[in-house]
């Protein structure tokens, strides 16, 4: 019989921009850094007394000014007791004014010869006594006014309310958290380094990073802080990076963040991810020669963090 002629390959029309020609590219190698992007500014605000919450005037994501009320305890029973140390004071001040008065009479007398001197040391006990008195009264009156004062919940500085933990009716007790105040403004990436790359550290080093969220987007810091301490259970070091541009910081916090730290480079070819094709644990490339696709294999190497190849 008379043989089939063989088919043609299928022909595969290819422009300019679906090719890439490769060449050597600088790779950073330095420590990965992961960890969050949290304010430097925070403030958790508690409760400084015991009471009743009455109103909240602020909720989640709302701006503050510093100053603004955010949240008002009960305070009967401590308008009550402000209004005892001060009618305390007044009686603690007309009682040393009267021994006071006394003492000077006496001295008039006794330089008359008329009173005893053991009679004006009693009444300078007297007036000394009354004068401690009324210095107790003065401190209850203050510190009776700063309890009142406390049932005030004002924001610390110019920022967000990060959340609420208080409702209208809640009790709180002293010590119980109310509300988080963040400054949107102050972020930094709070990371976490391996303790055996710590050698590799040094303040001013620049860091390339992704955010959870904003898809391929790179950012850019350098290093602010390195603690001094290892924590001894993940044997990591907690690395403060400070962004390049604050104002391209996001103003959430809590975002996961990854990157490296710009410690060192190495020349390598380098792929972008869309090139590659994995299958299971291996990965191939189409690579186009004499006129033909070609799929080969290839074991891939580390990530760079900047470019994401």
């Amino acid at each position: 019989p008379a043989a089939t002629p063989a088919a043609d390959p299928p022909v595969l029309l290819l422009a300019p921009e679906d090719l890439r020609t490769l060449a050597p590219a600088r790779l950073a190698l330095g420590p990965v850094i992961t960890g969050s992007v949290q304010p430097a500014r925070r403030a958790d605000l508690r409760a400084e007394v015991g009471a009743v919450v009455v109103q909240v005037l602020k909720d989640n994501g709302e701006a503050v000014r510093a100053g603004d009320l955010l949240l008002k305890l009960d305070d009967t029973s401590l308008r009550d007791g402000l209004a005892s140390a001060e009618e305390a004071l007044r009686a603690a001040t007309q009682g040393y004014a009267q021994a006071e008065r006394t003492v000077e009479r006496l001295k008039t007398l006794q330089a008359q010869g008329m009173t005893s001197t053991q009679a004006l040391e009693d009444a300078e006990v007297r007036r000394n006594g009354a004068q401690s008195e009324l210095a107790a009264a003065r401190a209850r009156v203050v510190s009776a006014r700063q309890q009142l004062q406390r049932t005030l919940v004002r924001a610390p500085f110019d920022g967000v309310v990060s959340e609420r933990r208080a409702s209208t009716g809640d009790t709180a007790q002293v010590g119980k958290e109310l509300m988080k105040v963040i400054d949107p403004r102050s972020m930094r990436f709070e990371g976490l380094v391996s303790a055996d790359r710590l050698g590799e550290l040094q303040l001013g080093q620049a860091v390339s990073f992704r955010i959870n969220g904003f898809g391929d987007a790179a950012f850019e810091g350098r290093i602010a802080r390195i603690d001094a301490a290892v924590n001894a259970a993940t044997r990591q070091v907690a690395v403060m990076v400070a962004f390049a541009d604050p104002a391209a910081a996001p103003r959430v916090a809590g975002l996961f963040a990854e990157g490296r730290i710009d410690s060192g480079d190495a020349q390598a070819l380098t792929l972008p991810e869309g090139a590659i094709v994995r299958a299971g644990e291996l990965a191939h490339v189409w690579r186009v020669g004499d006129g033909r696709l070609q799929k080969v294999a290839v074991r891939l190497g580390e990530r760079d963090p900047r470019s994401g190849e």
